[in-house]
């Protein structure tokens, strides 16, 4: 094996331990956009615009994007804290 090829690797697996920080974070925070969005839906067409329901739903779509900026940050940090070295 090359040493080109064995870089290749390594860099391979270096990109999917990235690519796997905050996975979960980043999934529960689109599945908590969808049940906002749903219940701003819900609440504004089936329940005739109940600010109790579209107050919860936009603060159900909020902790999804706060999720998601989570998930971007920790990755960040990781990937500050762990760069990729050619040489190593």
């Amino acid at each position: 094996m090359s040493d080109e090829a064995a870089l290749n690797v390594r860099q391979a697996a270096y990109l999917d331990t990235v690519r796997a920080q905050g996975k979960a974070a980043r999934f529960v925070g689109m599945i908590a956009c969808l049940v906002g969005v749903l219940i701003l839906v819900l609440g504004r067409f089936r329940l005739g615009g109940a600010p109790l329901w579209l107050w919860s739903g936009a603060a159900i779509v909020a902790l999804g994007w706060g999720l998601f900026i989570y998930a971007l940050a920790r990755r960040l940090l990781w990937v500050r804290a762990h760069p990729f070295d050619p040489n190593g």
